[in-house]
């Protein structure tokens, strides 16, 4: 089991950021960028408090991006991101992670590892001197094994693992966390559509027990059966956010993805179903 972590020390007096009263992690007139690049300026996102919000938008739009400032991995040029009405910059690292989750982009397993060593890491937030490893901590990664299928691989090197079974241990390793708010970056990228809809499945049953989640996802239809709220992206800036039911219209996808389509009624769920006429416009 992992080792004993140091206590950590309490945060400091919380700081007054505008917006306090709103949801429990927003954003407020961010500048976000990679040294002197920007990619986004006077950005402002609320995340519903119980939703599951999706960020979509065409490739190097600012999704990833906004998710690692939501993230606490991005520190913002300018403006604030905010949780429980406090910037989340001014809180400690493990404080944060002990209230949000990050499954991100690429991931990289020390080498020779094991499936059940891994997911124990994501108990990491809630470690220290006098708290050491407990039966509430066996237990959450017992159920985050489970959760994710993964149970019967406990014992193998995660680099053993194929594709869709290594992205599956490390959304144990997230679960294993148990943060209220749990972040996705691309998390079905690489997957074959059978695991694609696996997880998305997942994470719909973790919405439904009361998690926030927030995820990146490239495909639209996917985005449109699964959210319960969408964030649409375009050059670093909100194009639209709503309901998916709400906002995908025709107009929407040819504005953001310069496609032409029509939008029909999934046959199975009744939700947004995007169906491309040809070629993206020039």
């Amino acid at each position: 089991m992992p080792s004993p972590q140091p206590t950590t020390v309490p945060d400091a007096a919380p700081s007054a950021v505008p917006g306090a009263d709103a949801a429990r992690l927003h954003a407020t007139n961010l500048t976000l960028g990679y040294d002197n690049r920007v990619i986004s300026e006077h950005l402002s996102v609320q995340i519903p408090d119980d939703s599951f919000t999706v960020i979509v938008g065409p490739n190097a739009c600012g999704k990833s991006t906004l998710l690692r400032a939501l993230a606490r991995l991005l520190k913002p040029a300018a403006g604030a991101v905010v949780l429980d009405g406090r910037a989340i910059h001014d809180r400690k690292a493990k404080a944060f992670a002990r209230e949000v989750g990050l499954l991100p982009q690429t991931s990289l397993a020390p080498d020779g590892i094991v499936v059940a060593d891994l997911v124990s890491r994501g108990r990491y937030p809630h470690q220290g001197l006098v708290r050491q490893w407990s039966k509430d901590d066996a237990r959450a990664v017992s159920d985050a094994l489970a959760a994710t299928s993964t149970t019967g691989l406990s014992t193998r090197l995660v680099d053993e693992l194929s594709g869709g079974q290594r992205q599956r241990v490390w959304v144990a390793m997230a679960l294993a966390q148990e943060t209220p708010i749990l972040l996705l970056d691309e998390p079905t990228t690489f997957l074959d559509i059978a695991h694609q809809i696996g997880l998305l499945e997942l994470f719909r049953t973790l919405h439904a027990s009361g998690r926030t989640l927030v995820a990146v996802l490239h495909d639209l239809n996917h985005a449109a059966r699964y959210a319960t709220h969408i964030i649409a992206m375009k050059d670093g800036r909100v194009v639209a956010e709503g309901p998916p039911r709400d906002i995908i219209t025709p107009e929407l996808v040819r504005e953001v993805f310069d496609l032409e389509c029509v939008v029909i009624a999934d046959p199975v769920t009744g939700s947004p179903l995007v169906v491309p006429l040809g070629t993206a416009t020039v």
